[in-house]
């Protein structure tokens, strides 16, 4: 079940023809495999005065909302690791979440329940000017919405973004229907709708015309791949890493949302697409993190791949990773990548 409001995509797609028009065992593996929950939030901001802000604007987000939770919600000084309020603590559920059925490759609980989106690298911005980003939430972490659109509103109003502490306001959220998810300061949860993740290729092709019988694209990287494969790495784009990468994430939040899905170990590829051309050069982020108190180099490789021969499995995979992100630092905004058919 889709929530207790009409899903606005689901409605105009029957899920029983989309079960009856698969033509394999694999894609209705992954069919359920893509039964997790997301929503995926506009936001737009406008600056109070002229404003200087970092050239990569995720982390001063994510560090900026981090902090803002902090100070609503933290009642034994930030001494985390020792604090007898750990299971309950707030800050803990939205930004380090704890798996339902933990995975035995993963080390670690956080960043799993969300992903932020900013790809404006404008460091320079004008009275009024506006700033857009992205704000998807999965899972159990949708619930805290509310807590995160305060932390958001916190920052612009109190400490402002970046080192320089660009104060602004929060003058608009739309959901992924492009419907106003704030009225004034209100949320307006008729609005706030939650979708399954096989709706962004429902979605997708709605907004971008149908993919079927499309064999060719480009794979563009719109922000760093960090991503590890047979335990180093990747200095190039492999399709195979890509591949796996996005079956991995798949099974990472089946796992956070607590269901029994096999896709990580069992789909297999039918076939893999193959590399016509691609260009790729390596970038690093900083960031500095208050939670452990120093600077951190985040690193990976931007650029395009040709790819060809591209099956129709293969496709809802890659359609599926344009939205959650593969590879390190995926809260952090590394690792999107999005589709673009050609005609070769």
């Amino acid at each position: 079940m889709l929530c207790r409001k009409e899903n606005l995509i689901a409605c105009k797609y029957n899920i029983s023809e989309f079960i009856r028009g698969c033509r394999t065992d694999m894609d209705i593996e992954l069919f359920n495999a893509l039964q997790v929950r997301f929503i995926k939030l506009h936001f737009t901001v406008a600056f109070c005065g002229d404003s200087v802000l970092p050239r990569d604007k995720v982390s001063a987000i994510r560090g900026g909302i981090g902090e803002m939770l902090l100070r609503m919600n933290c009642v034994r000084d930030r001494q985390c690791e020792t604090c007898d309020f750990e299971k309950e603590c707030t800050v803990q559920r939205i930004l380090y979440s704890k798996f339902d059925s933990k995975p035995d490759f993963v080390t670690t609980d956080g960043g799993v329940g969300y992903v932020l989106e900013c790809e404006n690298y404008q460091e320079q911005f004008k009275d009024g000017e506006k700033l857009n980003f992205y704000l998807i939430l999965f899972g159990k972490t949708i619930v805290h919405f509310y807590q995160l659109y305060q932390a958001i509103s916190m920052l612009g109003e109190l400490e402002g973004l970046g080192k320089y502490h660009a104060k602004y306001h929060v003058i608009g959220i739309k959901n992924m229907e492009g419907m106003s998810v704030l009225d004034g300061k209100t949320i307006d949860m008729d609005r706030y709708v939650v979708h399954m993740l096989y709706d962004y290729i429902i979605f997708r092709n709605m907004r971008c015309g149908s993919s079927k019988g499309r064999k060719d694209a480009i794979l563009i990287f719109d922000t760093p791949l960090a991503l590890k494969y047979q335990n180093e790495f990747i200095k190039e784009f492999q399709v195979e890493a890509i591949l796996k990468s996005i079956r991995r994430r798949i099974y990472i939040l089946n796992c956070f949302e607590g269901k029994d899905n096999d896709i990580f170990y069992q789909y297999e590829d039918s076939s893999v697409p193959k590399i016509l051309n691609q260009e790729h050069h390596e970038v690093s982020v900083s960031r500095y993190s208050m939670r452990k108190n120093k600077k951190m180099i985040l690193k990976g490789i931007r650029g395009t791949v040709l790819l060809t021969e591209i099956t129709e499995d293969v496709l809802m995979l890659l359609m599926i990773g344009e939205l959650i992100h593969i590879g390190k630092y995926t809260s952090f905004g590394f690792g999107r990548f999005h589709l673009k058919f050609v005609d070769l």
